[in-house]
C-alpha cells in the first residue's frame, strides 16, 4: 500500500514499530529455495484474479508484462484516495486514477474503484467548519463525480471502507459519522454510488474479518442491517491482510457466514506478512513461517472457491510481486526481507501460489 500516513497504523497485526525488523531474525534468514515458474494466474482460478497497479508501475515494462500475465482486474491502489483525488475548497482530481483505468481498458482488463468513503481520509476538507447542507452536498458531489466518471468502465467499488471499529466492537466514530449518523453515512454513501453507476457491484470493504470472528460477525451484522435500512449493498469485500497464524479452520468459518447473506465477495486485498508484530520477536526458522502462510493462503483460497460462480467476484492481491508489496517499501512498512504475495520479486511462485494453485484444481 501506498505511504498513507493515516492508513499505516489501521491493522491489528500489523500495529507494532518498524524497528522490530532491525531485531527479526527473519532478515538473517531472508532467502527461499529456488522458486518454480508461475503460470498465469488468470488462467488457473476460478474468477478474475486482480491485483494492485500505481502510476509509477505502469510505466515499468517488467511490472506491465507480469501483470499482462497474470492478471484480469486492476485496483488503482491509491489513485482513488482522496489524499489525491480531494482538494482543498472541495475541488476533485481524477488525473491520476485516469491514467490507470485507461491503462487496464488499453490493455483489456476491467478495473475496480477503492476507495470512495474511508474514515482516514478527507477530513482535512470535509471538517467541523463546513455547515451541514454544504458537508451533505460535497458529499453527494464527490461520490457522483468519482463513480460518474467511470460509469461502465468499473466492474464495482469499494463504496464504503473499514467502517468497524479495530477490536469489532461497534462502529468507527469519524468525520462522516459525526455529520450523517454511522449508519447514515454508510446508506447515503451507498445511494449516491448507485445513482451514479446502477450497473457497478458496490462493497462495503473490511480489514481483519478472517483474523478476528468478533469484527468478522460485527461486519456481517452491519451488511445485513444497512440493507435492511435500504443500502443498496452488492457485494461484500474482505481484505484477506491475513495473520498467518490464526488458527486453521477461522478462515473457512468466515467464508461460510459470509456467503450466507448471498452477495458477491471479493477478496480485495490478499497478503500475508512473514513477520510477527505483536508477539515479539519470532526465532522460528523462515521456511516454518512460510508454511504456516502458505496453509492460510490456501485455506482462504479453498473456501472462496468453493463458493457458487455468482458469488466469486474476484481474488486479488495487494501488489502482484513481492517488490510491489506496500509492506516492503520504505514509505510503507519498509520490510525489504518480508515476501507477503504470491509472487516473488522474479514473477516466480512463491508458496503461497502453489497452495492458491491447489485450491484452484
Amino acid at each position: 500500500m501506498r505511504a498513507d500516513p493515516t492508513a499505516l497504523n489501521r491493522r491489528l497485526f500489523l500495529a507494532a514499530p518498524i524497528a522490530l525488523a532491525a531485531c527479526n531474525p527473519l532478515s538473517a534468514e531472508a532467502s527461499d529455495p529456488p522458486a518454480p515458474e508461475a503460470a498465469p494466474l488468470k488462467d488457473i482460478v476460478p474468477c478474475p484474479f486482480g491485483a494492485t497497479a500505481t502510476t509509477s508501475q505502469i510505466g515499468d515494462s517488467i511490472f506491465v508484462d507480469q501483470m499482462l500475465k497474470h492478471v484480469d482486474q486492476v485496483t488503482p491502489e491509491w489513485e482513488l484516495k482522496m489524499e489525491r483525488t480531494l482538494g482543498a475548497g472541495f475541488t476533485h482530481d481524477f488525473s491520476a486514477s485516469d491514467r490507470v483505468v485507461d491503462w487496464a481498458h488499453g490493455h483489456g482488463l476491467r478495473s475496480h474503484g477503492h476507495t470512495l468513503i474511508w474514515y482516514s481520509q478527507g477530513g482535512e476538507v470535509f471538517n467541523d467548519s463546513v455547515p451541514r447542507d454544504r458537508f451533505v452536498a460535497e458529499f453527494d458531489r464527490y461520490i457522483a463525480a468519482a463513480v460518474g466518471r467511470y460509469r461502465g468502465r468499473m466492474a464495482g467499488w469499494d463504496v464504503v471502507n473499514e467502517p468497524v471499529a479495530e477490536d469489532g466492537n461497534g462502529l468507527r466514530d469519524c468525520h462522516w459519522s459525526r455529520v450523517l449518523g454511522q449508519d447514515g453515512y454508510m446508506i447515503r454513501a451507498f445511494q449516491q454510488a448507485k445513482a451514479a453507476d446502477p450497473d457497478a457491484v458496490l462493497f462495503l470493504n473490511e480489514y481483519n474479518l478472517e483474523n478476528n470472528p468478533v469484527k468478522g460477525a460485527t461486519f456481517l451484522r452491519l451488511v445485513e442491517r444497512l440493507l435492511k435500512l435500504g443500502a443498496p449493498i452488492s457485494g461484500i469485500g474482505t481484505q484477506s491482510h491475513l495473520d498467518i497464524e490464526i488458527p486453521a479452520g477461522r478462515i473457512t468459518a468466515f467464508m461460510r457466514d459470509a456467503a450466507s447473506l448471498g452477495l458477491p465477495i471479493h477478496v480485495s486485498e490478499l497478503d500475508g506478512s512473514l513477520f510477527r508484530w505483536e508477539r515479539g520477536v519470532d526465532l522460528r526458522p523462515r521456511s516454518e513461517r512460510r508454511a504456516q502462510q502458505a496453509a492460510r493462503m490456501g485455506e482462504l483460497a479453498e473456501a472462496f472457491f468453493a463458493l457458487p460462480d455468482a458469488q466469486r467476484y474476484a481474488f486479488t492481491t495487494w501488489g502482484l510481486r513481492d517488490i510491489d508489496s506496500w509492506l516492503l517499501r520504505p514509505e510503507g512498512r519498509n520490510l525489504p526481507d518480508d515476501s507477503p504475495v504470491l509472487l516473488n520479486a522474479e514473477g516466480r511462485a512463491n508458496p503461497g501460489y502453489a497452495a492458491v494453485v491447489r485450491a484452484a484444481r
